[in-house]
Order: structure tokens, then sequence, then C-alpha cells
């Protein structure tokens, strides 16, 4: 069974349709990448599978469920969802943070019971932050923010993470980080990982999987070998791209790019 299914997905702004009839699936256990141009509708899709926009039409399945049929408390149970550049209330140390994803578990008035405790010691050693919990979230460098934010996810104890463009304002070694974290964790976890990213290099090096958008509808879904080519490219950004295969990983790798001209931003 695929994570999460849509059907005839359409979702919109006030009277500006976005996405409309949109069709795809998210493979079980594996890192999926949406890639596309700017305003092409990829914030947008993953916010409707994260419940955070009400689609205008269609159906969004979680597990084979109607997504709409949960809580807020139960959905919060089975996915986390990380926005693009989140911010933390100032003063708020690590372990503080990463304490917050403990939420949907919680009764009462809130108190962390000795699981919680479990739990948040956990995602912190897997993120390598333990060292950092007492640490002041304002002071630490954009990789480590990214990397309690990704920890606070962890701390839910969800099967599935929505991440919008996790890697945004990140230096190299920075994206490099979070990226191979990500990576680990789906590969010890079995977590289900969906992520918006711009840098189609990245995307091919790390995704199972890819989906390419352009004005709200799918160009091509696949592998990175079939999503990664010139062709699409050309289709979903516009662009005269040279795709190899890079040495390193064999994975498809833009090398440089034209922009086609008549094309531009169009």
């Amino acid at each position: 069974m695929n994570s999460i299914v849509t059907e005839n997905l359409a979702v919109s702004y006030d009277d500006n349709l976005v996405v409309d009839d949109l069709e795809f699936q998210i493979p079980r256990g594996k890192i999926t990448a949406i890639i596309g141009p700017n305003g092409c509708g990829k914030s947008t899709v993953l916010k409707a599978l994260g419940r955070i926009l009400k689609p205008k039409n269609g159906m969004v399945y979680l597990n084979g469920e109607d997504i709409r049929r949960f809580s807020t408390r139960e959905i919060a149970r089975k996915m986390a969802i990380l926005p693009q550049s989140p911010q933390a209330p100032a003063g708020l140390t690590v372990g503080e943070l990463v304490a917050y994803g403990r939420f949907p578990h919680q009764r009462g008035f809130g108190k962390l019971t000795p699981e919680d405790k479990r739990t948040i010691a956990w995602a912190l050693e897997v993120t390598k932050l333990t060292e950092l919990e007492t640490t002041a979230v304002d002071s630490l460098s954009g990789g480590q923010k990214q990397r309690v934010w990704i920890a606070m996810a962890l701390a839910q104890q969800t099967d599935l993470i929505l991440l919008d463009e996790p890697t945004t304002y990140l230096d190299l070694s920075y994206q490099l980080e979070v990226l191979e974290l990500l990576y680990r964790l789906n590969r010890e976890q079995n977590c289900t990982i969906v992520m918006v990213l711009h840098d189609l290099n990245l995307a091919a090096r790390f995704a199972d999987y890819m989906i390419a958008i352009r004005s709200g509808n799918i160009i091509r879904h696949g592998t990175p070998a079939e999503v990664v080519t010139a062709e699409v490219l050309r289709e979903t950004f516009h662009i005269d791209a040279k795709v190899v295969a890079e040495p390193r990983t064999g994975r498809p790798a833009c090398i440089s790019y034209d922009l086609i001209k008549g094309q531009e931003n169009k």
C-alpha cells in the first residue's frame, strides 16, 4: 500500500486555482522529492497532503483512509509537517523544542511521561543533538536548527514526514548534513519522507521517487532516472539541460543548462 494517494486533487487560494485534477501516489518507506519552478504549486500540494489546506475538490488518502476523517490529534500522530523556514520562540532550548513533538501523545495537563522522555532522548541521539539539549535554539547554526526541527518531528513518532524546502538558506555543507540525516532516517527507521526541493541534483541524489510539477500539473513522476532527463527538464523548467550520470552515485545530474528562447518564465 502507498502512504499517500490523491484523486482529482484541486487546491485554490480564494478564486486562484493553483492545482487541478492532480493524481499521484507516494510510495511507503521511500524518499519522494517534489520539484518544479517557483509558483508551480509544490508547496500547495504539500500543504494539501498535510491537511493544512483544504482541497477545493478531490481526495487525499492516508494509508488507504480518507484524510478528512482523522481528528487533528490523530493526523499529528500519523504525520509530521515541517514548513519552510520554521521559527522557534525566543529563548527556547533544543530539548524544549523537541519535547513539543510529544504533544499529540499527551493527556491531561501535558506533563512529560517516562515514555515521552525516552522518546525525546532517542530523537536527540538519532539527530546527534544530545550534547546540545540545553542550548538555546537561537544560538545554533542553520544546519543545527534544521536538525532540531527534524528531531521534533521524530519525537512525534510518525511514519511520515513532510518537509517544505528543508535546505533553504543553507550552504552546501549544511544542505548535505540535513539530507544525509533524512536519508539515514529513511533507511534505518523506515520513515516515509516527502520533501519539496529546489536543487535538482540533490533531489536526484537522495530521492527514490520524484514528481515534477509545472503550473499545478504533473509533468512526470518516477525514479530520478525517469524524471531528471533533458526532455522532462525542458517541459518543467523551460531549459535546455545537459544531464549526465554523476560519477560518485550514478544518479542523474544536470551539469549545465540554457534558457529556451521565447519560453522565459512562461
